[in-house]
C-alpha cells in the first residue's frame, strides 16, 4: 500500500492517490494541469520512478551474462518482472511472456515470425475497421511480402464491430485474426471471447492488441482464449520502452527468431547457430532491464488498487463526461458503443479539432486531437479528426467538469 492509503471502502480515494503521481501537481499556462490524454500515455507513480532510480543507483548490471553478484541480482529482478507480468495477465507459463520495446514491436514480431512461416500466396489476414495503424501496417507489409490479402471486419454506426460481417470473412484461407481489445479512438470494448471462439472453430489463431485494455480492465489471457496478446508498459503507469507479447507456448516453440544477436542463442559457429527456447529466443541483445523492472513496479501498484475498482472509477468518469458533453450545443460525441472504457471522442461543429485542443490547452486541459493513428477509421466516420479525452484511475470529477467548462469557452470563441 502506498503512503497515502488510496484504497477505501467502495472505491479509490482519488485525492490521496494523486499525491503518488508527482507530475499531476504541475501547472501549465498558470493553471493546474488536467491531464486527459491517458490513452496516449499514462503518468507514473513515485513507486515506479523510485524503483527505476534504485536499479540504476544500486543494482545496475547486465542480465544472464555474469557470475558476479550485481549481474545475478539484476537477472533475478528482470526474470522476476517476467513472472509478475505472467501473474497479472494469467498466462499459464512464464516462458509465454516475451519482453519487447512496445505493443508495436510485439505485433511486428508475430507478423514476421509466425506470419512469415504460415502466411502464403492467396492467404488472408483479418483485421477490423477500427484498428490502430500498429495493427494494420505490419499485416499489410506481411501480405505484400507473401502475396496475401488483408480483409477488414466492418463496423456499425454506433462504433461496434459487425460480428456477422466478421464471421462471413472467416474461411479456409484465413491464417490469422488481429484485433484490438479496446478501440483507442472510440473506447469500444470488443467481444474478444466471441471473436476468438469463432476463429478457433476454423483453427485460426488470434492476436489481440491489448494496449488500451491492460491497466484499465482485468485481463486474463487464458479466459479470453487469445493465442497472442500484446501490450505496452507506458499505457499502464509503467515506463516507455517496454512492451510485452504473450504467446501460447505451443506457438512460440514453433516460431523462428524475429531478430538475431546476443542472448537469443544457444551456440554459434560460422557453420550453424542454434537458438534458445522461448522467451529468450525473441529477446536479442541487451534488453530494457530497468524498464522491465519499472513495469513490474507499475503492476504491483495496480494490483494493490484492484483492476475492477479502477474500471468502475473510469466508467464513472466516462458517464459524467458523456452526459456533460451531450448537453453542450454543437458538440457531437463520436462512438456510442454500449461497452466502453474511459475514452470519449467528439467534434465541435464548425471548429477544427486542433483548434479545440489548443483552446483547451490554454485552460490547462490536455487532450488529444487528430486521427489517433486510425486514419482508415476516420475515413469510415467521414471525419478528418476528432478530439479525444481519455481518463485514468487518477482522473477527478473536477477535471471532467473543467473539460465541459473549457468546451463552453470554445463555443464562445467560435460563436
Amino acid at each position: 500500500m502506498t503512503a497515502h492509503s488510496p484504497l477505501r471502502t467502495g472505491g479509490i480515494d482519488v485525492a490521496a492517490l494523486r499525491r503518488d503521481f508527482p507530475l499531476l501537481g504541475r501547472h501549465v499556462h498558470g493553471l493546474p494541469l488536467a491531464y486527459l490524454d491517458n490513452a496516449s500515455t499514462t503518468h507514473k507513480p513515485q513507486a515506479v520512478i523510485d524503483r527505476m532510480v534504485r536499479f540504476y543507483s544500486e543494482e545496475n548490471a547486465n542480465v544472464h551474462r555474469g557470475l558476479h553478484f550485481l549481474s545475478q541480482q539484476t537477472t533475478d529482478a528482470y526474470e522476476g518482472a517476467r513472472e509478475t507480468v505472467r501473474k497479472f495477465v494469467n498466462a499459464a507459463e512464464v516462458r509465454e511472456i516475451v519482453f519487447t520495446r512496445s505493443t508495436t514491436e510485439s505485433i511486428n514480431l508475430v507478423a514476421q515470425s509466425y506470419g512469415g512461416a504460415h502466411v502464403g500466396p492467396r492467404d488472408e489476414v483479418v483485421v477490423s475497421a477500427m484498428e490502430h495503424h500498429s495493427n494494420i501496417v505490419p499485416w499489410q507489409m506481411l501480405c505484400a511480402q507473401r502475396g496475401a490479402s488483408l480483409r477488414v471486419i466492418e463496423m456499425t454506426e454506433t462504433g461496434e464491430l459487425d460480428l456477422d460481417s466478421y464471421e462471413r470473412l472467416l474461411n479456409d484461407r484465413t491464417r490469422l485474426v488481429a484485433i484490438g481489445h479496446v478501440s483507442n479512438a472510440l473506447g469500444t470494448i470488443h467481444e474478444i471471447e466471441r471473436i476468438v471462439r469463432l476463429a478457433h472453430v476454423h483453427g485460426i489463431p488470434v492476436l489481440v492488441d491489448g494496449a488500451q485494455a491492460v491497466g484499465h480492465l482485468r485481463v486474463d489471457v487464458q479466459a479470453l482464449g487469445a493465442d497472442f496478446y500484446a501490450f505496452s508498459g507506458h499505457k499502464m503507469l509503467g515506463p516507455t520502452g517496454i512492451g510485452v507479447l504473450y504467446g501460447r507456448s505451443s506457438l512460440l516453440d514453433a516460431m523462428p527468431p524475429y531478430q538475431g544477436g546476443g542472448d537469443m542463442i544457444a551456440s554459434v559457429s560460422f557453420d550453424k547457430t542454434s537458438y534458445q527456447s522461448p522467451p529468450h529466443r525473441f529477446e536479442a541483445g541487451t534488453p530494457a532491464i530497468a524498464q522491465a523492472i519499472g513495469l513490474a513496479a507499475a503492476i504491483e501498484y495496480l494490483d494493490r488498487l484492484n483492476p475492477e475498482v479502477i474500471a468502475s472509477l473510469e466508467r464513472d468518469r466516462l458517464q459524467q463526461a458523456t452526459e456533460a458533453l451531450a448537453s453542450l450545443r454543437s458538440v457531437r460525441i463520436v462512438g456510442s458503443a454500449h461497452h466502453k472504457t474511459g475514452i470519449v471522442s467528439f467534434v465541435v461543429d464548425g471548429v477544427h479539432p486542433h483548434d479545440v485542443a489548443s483552446i483547451l490547452d490554454r485552460e490547462g486541459i490536455a487532450v488529444r486531437a487528430g486521427h489517433h493513428c486510425c486514419q482508415p477509421l476516420m475515413v469510415r466516420l467521414g471525419l478528418p479528426a476528432t478530439v479525444r479525452a481519455s481518463f485514468a484511475l487518477y482522473t477527478t470529477t473536477e477535471e471532467v467538469d473543467r473539460l465541459a467548462t473549457g468546451l463552453g469557452k470554445v463555443l464562445e470563441v467560435f460563436g
